[in-house]
């Protein structure tokens, strides 16, 4: 501690007769903190005056610079590209084949012969109620109606032998008919006890077990879906009757699966809801997956408009006279510079099209190649001389 205080009175006489501050090395090599801490207030002092210095110098500098060559901006020269206009809107995920059997006939639901999941064939057997005594019956009727046969065609023969009278055989005839048509709607009757699958596809629920009493038409048995023929049936506003039709492309997001399919509209109801001014739209959706469940929210994005050779600009650069008249600037008489182009601010009248996110198509006003202003385009005048930014 002594060596430094030395030290430190050695640098001050030095700095006294030369009138020369000690470097900032000099300071730290001394340990004062004391005297390192006022050095750093200083120095702080210092870059805070100096900083304002800058600013002001930067600030007259930029404005008499402006004044004198022109504003600073930024251009993009026009091109035409594909633009493919959407219109997004939401549904559900349905089938036409989703139901729930409910039985024909009443009894008590004696089988079961499914069970939830398992795939099923159309035609397939899927559950009995019991026939109540309508089996037995038909064996009894069928037993008099080969006794009935038998009448008849022996009347037959000894009709066709002109023995006996007419009304014996066509009396036997009405017997021999009347049971058949008896046995055949008993037959019906009885292949109502039998549910049947209607399509191929899956079994989502068996909703009432066996042994329970059912009713036709009221107690629900068994649904089933096929989840191959998957759409989505959507209202779309009345004003896109004419963009969108039968084969207008579709892209199908689900947000919950995290995936996208491409898809047509397969169908386009020729009826005007009268209440939402709307109409309907029918788009297949491909499952090949089996992840795609009734009822799923879907995100779709209509194609309702394209264009081969569309100029699209920022929808920020677009600006409105008093007339309403819609502009944008421009940078004509484009010139090399040392260090900037420089060139001409002129306005333009433009007519816009379908708008998609920030950008606007130009239908016309427009043409390819023209420069137009895109940073500073609302700060700048009509015939106001501007600089540009090199890319």
């Amino acid at each position: 501690m002594k060596k430094l205080s030395i030290l430190f009175i050695g640098l001050f006489i030095l700095t006294s007769c030369g009138d020369k501050e000690p470097t900032i090395d000099e300071l730290i090599a001394t340990g004062d903190t004391k005297v390192i801490s006022q050095k750093k207030t200083e120095l702080l002092n210092e870059k805070k005056e100096l900083e304002t210095e800058i600013k002001a110098i930067e600030k007259y500098l930029d404005k008499n610079t402006i004044k004198k060559d022109g504003a600073l901006v930024s251009i993009e020269t026009v091109n035409d590209t594909v633009y493919n206009h959407y219109i997004e809107l939401q549904g559900n995920v349905d089938t036409k084949q989703n139901i729930t059997l409910m039985p024909e006939m009443g009894g008590i639901l004696t089988n079961v012969y499914v069970k939830e999941g398992q795939r099923v064939s159309k035609g397939q057997r899927l559950a009995r109620i019991d026939d109540g005594g309508i089996a037995q019956n038909i064996e009894q009727m069928k037993v008099q109606a080969q006794l009935a046969k038998t009448t008849y065609e022996r009347q037959e023969r000894l009709w066709n032998q002109k023995i006996g009278s007419e009304i014996q055989y066509l009396q036997a005839k009405a017997t021999y008919e009347s049971q058949q048509n008896a046995i055949r709607s008993m037959q019906q009757q009885l292949a109502k006890t039998i549910v049947t699958a209607p399509f191929s596809g899956v079994i989502d629920d068996v909703i009432t077990e066996q042994g329970n009493t059912v009713s036709p038409g009221m107690t629900p048995l068994i649904r089933i879906v096929n989840l191959k023929d998957m759409y989505i049936d959507v209202e779309v506003p009345e004003n896109y009757i004419s963009s969108i039709q039968k084969g207008t492309e579709v892209m199908v997001e689900f947000p919950m699966l995290g995936k996208s399919v491409n898809s047509k509209v397969r169908q386009t109801s020729s009826f005007i809801n009268p209440a939402n001014r709307s109409f309907k739209i029918e788009i297949p959706v491909d499952n090949k997956e089996g992840n795609i469940k009734p009822n799923l929210t879907a995100r779709l994005k209509i194609n309702d408009y394209t264009s081969e050779e569309a100029i699209l600009i920022p929808l920020a650069v677009i600006s409105e006279n008093q007339n309403g008249d819609q502009y944008i600037m421009i940078a004509a008489d484009l010139k090399d510079g040392d260090q900037y182009k420089t060139a001409v601010a002129k306005r333009r009248l433009i007519t816009t099209g379908k708008p998609s996110a920030n950008m606007i198509e130009i239908t016309s006003g427009l043409e390819k190649g023209d420069n137009i202003i895109i940073e500073g385009a609302r700060s700048v005048k009509e015939d106001q001389q501007i600089r540009i930014k090199k890319a």
